[in-house]
């Protein structure tokens, strides 16, 4: 078992980090801050480099903690909730990543509320520190606040769409 979430922990934080990584850098094929502000806005989000750079870390924090199993529910609300942006803004396209859908952020929200429920396993840092095992509470609180957080960030910094002009 903890082989399992050792190497589940490895994948999806270093997965989530990496997308932090491209939000704010030219690294991991990334369009630097300026592309992070650029699909920011084209997703219809207010905000400039503060919005970019607030997910980008977050992304980066919250993975590479989750990498680590460290402070593991408090890592994965944040990876959550920025990854129920992620979903709300392909939510129109649908489930399938092959139309631009919401597949692939759900997976990892998903595996986040996991790690979160599980524990990260004895092979972490939590263990190491003795802040492992969770109480069974974190789990409920972390995916609550996680995935609530995003939908409240896409509610504050979401435009809506610009009606279409009246014809004269």
């Amino acid at each position: 078992m903890n082989a399992g979430l050792l190497v589940l922990r490895l994948v999806i934080g270093v997965l989530i980090a990496g997308h932090g990584v491209q939000k704010i850098s030219f690294h991991l094929g990334g369009h630097g801050l300026r592309g992070g502000m650029e699909e920011f806005r084209g997703d219809g989000f207010r905000g400039g480099a503060l919005t970019a750079l607030a997910a980008g870390a977050g992304q980066i924090g919250s993975g590479l903690f989750l990498a680590a199993g460290l402070l593991t529910p408090l890592a994965a609300m944040v990876a959550m909730g920025v990854m129920t942006v992620a979903l709300t803004v392909k939510w129109r396209h649908g489930l399938w990543v092959q139309n631009d859908g919401y597949e692939y952020p759900l997976v990892l929200v998903v595996a986040a509320a996991a790690l979160s429920a599980t524990g990260p396993g004895a092979w972490s840092l939590d263990a190491a520190l003795g802040l492992a095992p969770w109480a069974p509470w974190w789990a409920v609180l972390a995916t609550a606040a996680g995935v609530g957080s995003g939908l409240l960030t896409r509610a504050v910094l979401h435009r809506p769409a610009d009606p279409p002009p009246v014809p004269r």
